[in-house]
């Protein structure tokens, strides 16, 4: 909808198009029906798998056990050997707001899509109330921001967050002000507006009444997770929060692992994204099936959908060079900008930046920050690197098809200026400078724990992937069992 409204980018294209509209409630419809038929791929999916659907409220009786049913009376009890809790999230909402659906509404609300106010305040510029300014502005509304921080999209790289509100804020029918909270939002009555009251965030003093036609509020989202019983199995919440450990089994109030109990997703509060979710049920059910898996949720991407879009997977930068001052190491950056894509420019799309926050020391890849077109798309081979732990000596070699998007993170790696020393690539390597470490040592040395230091610590320097010692560490070991049969 927005290029069609934008002349000058239909006219760069050689495209005339007449004045163009929209119809609400189809908009509406489709959002409706495209969930729809998700939910119900999805139940159909669990149903050939052969999965039991249960339906009713449900909470944990003891080990082993819950119970489930209505509200008012929940009979049903089920056993099983392994629970896992994915209660997921709701809306979070402020003390002091007043939400009644239609003039005061959370993102729940929103995406039904009921009305298209004049003028909608955003409580909250993450993720959510960024999404949702771009498509308000795109059908026509008028957007104020309100977030209670001095700066807008506040979990975002700074400079990705510079960029993204030169291209998805000013030009807009945006305005917005930081540093303050919304201390009470009263709904729209009698044909009188909404009213928003403001204080400044570190003083408290009353800021600005402001009244609008609608207020979306975008303060995130709270766990759901009251009413599951944890008490039954000595866990205690952590704001709402299920505690979990590294391999998301449920910790009770010592710390421990409750036995064969584990909770994923937003109800353990670790990363509150759905493909999070997804990757943290994988990992329990391969722990399940007996091959222990540890989630990396660093190599987790995130995206927010606006138009251009945002992307990001690891650390950003000051999270980058804070980890750097405490651990002793340096931190560089590499940018490529869309400017100097083809396709980008192709379609008219050139607004755009790629960022590589990385090692130089050893090539490690620290963060990857991404603001233009299909940039949700493009993060995925940053996340994948990160994930198999691959250095930028290797991923810069790869090869990408022209004219693509990809090329972008191409170019991002290639600009990286790391240390060409070679990384021992494979287990031959691997064996062959083992061995020769062994040859060259002597032979009342070979079994003591500082010769093996010096091997690791000289591995160490010359491999790029320190997970791959594990395979010297197996070979040490069959060589000691081979020279002791001697």
């Amino acid at each position: 909808m927005r290029d069609l409204q934008n002349e000058h980018h239909m006219k760069a294209l050689g495209l005339q198009v007449a004045a163009a509209g929209y119809d609400r409630q189809g908009v509406a419809d489709h959002a409706n029906n495209l969930a729809t038929k998700i939910r119900n791929n999805l139940t159909n999916s669990m149903k050939a798998l052969g999965v039991d659907i249960l339906t009713g409220v449900g909470s944990i009786l003891g080990p082993h056990k819950v119970q489930y049913g209505k509200l008012d009376s929940p009979g049903n009890i089920v056993t099983a050997k392994d629970i896992i809790i994915a209660t997921g999230s709701v809306p979070f909402v402020p003390k002091g707001i007043e939400v009644d659906g239609k003039t005061v509404i959370t993102s729940d609300h929103a995406l039904k899509l009921e009305s298209v106010p004049d003028w909608i305040a955003i409580v909250g510029s993450g993720y959510i109330g960024l999404e949702f300014s771009d498509v308000y502005t795109a059908l026509g509304s008028e957007v104020t921001f309100i977030e209670a921080l001095d700066q807008l999209m506040p979990g975002f790289d700074p400079e990705i967050g510079k960029l993204a509100q030169r291209v998805l804020i000013n030009p807009r029918k945006i305005d917005y002000h930081t540093g303050v909270f919304a201390t009470k939002i009263t709904p729209a009555k009698n044909g009188k507006p909404v009213t928003i009251e403001l204080i400044d965030a570190k003083t408290k003093e009353p800021k600005d009444i402001l009244e609008v036609d609608a207020a979306l509020i975008a303060t995130g989202r709270a766990p759901f997770t009251d009413g599951l019983g944890l008490d039954s199995v000595h866990v205690e919440r952590k704001r709402g929060f299920v505690p979990v450990d590294e391999r998301m089994r449920v910790l009770d109030f010592k710390g421990d692992p409750v036995p064969h109990l584990y909770c994923i997703g937003d109800a353990n509060g670790k990363m509150m994204l759905a493909h999070a979710a997804s990757a943290q049920g994988i990992s329990v059910v391969e722990q399940l099936t007996g091959r222990d898996h540890v989630l990396n949720h660093l190599s987790i991407p995130a995206a927010c959908f606006t138009h251009p879009e945002i992307s990001m997977v690891g650390l950003t930068e000051p999270q980058a060079r804070e980890k750097a001052e405490k651990e002793g190491f340096e931190v560089s950056v590499a940018k490529t900008s869309f400017k100097a894509n083809t396709k980008a420019l192709a379609e008219n799309e050139g607004e755009g930046l790629a960022k590589l926050i990385y090692r130089p020391d050893n090539g490690e890849i620290l963060g990857v920050h991404i603001f233009g077109l299909h940039a949700a798309d493009l993060i995925h081979e940053a996340s994948n690197a990160i994930a198999l732990g691959t250095r930028i000596q290797d991923i810069k070699l790869a090869v990408h098809a022209h004219p693509t998007l990809s090329e972008v993170i191409d170019e991002l790696f290639k600009s990286a200026k790391v240390m060409d020393k070679p990384p021992l690539r494979n287990s031959f390597h691997l064996n062959l400078f083992a061995i020769n470490c062994c040859v060259a040592a002597p032979s009342r040395y070979m079994f003591s724990h500082n010769w093996w230091l010096r091997v690791l610590i000289k591995l160490k320097r010359a491999s790029s992937n320190f997970n791959l010692l594990t395979e010297v560490l197996i070979l040490w070991g069959r060589l000691k069992l081979m020279l002791q049969a001697q």
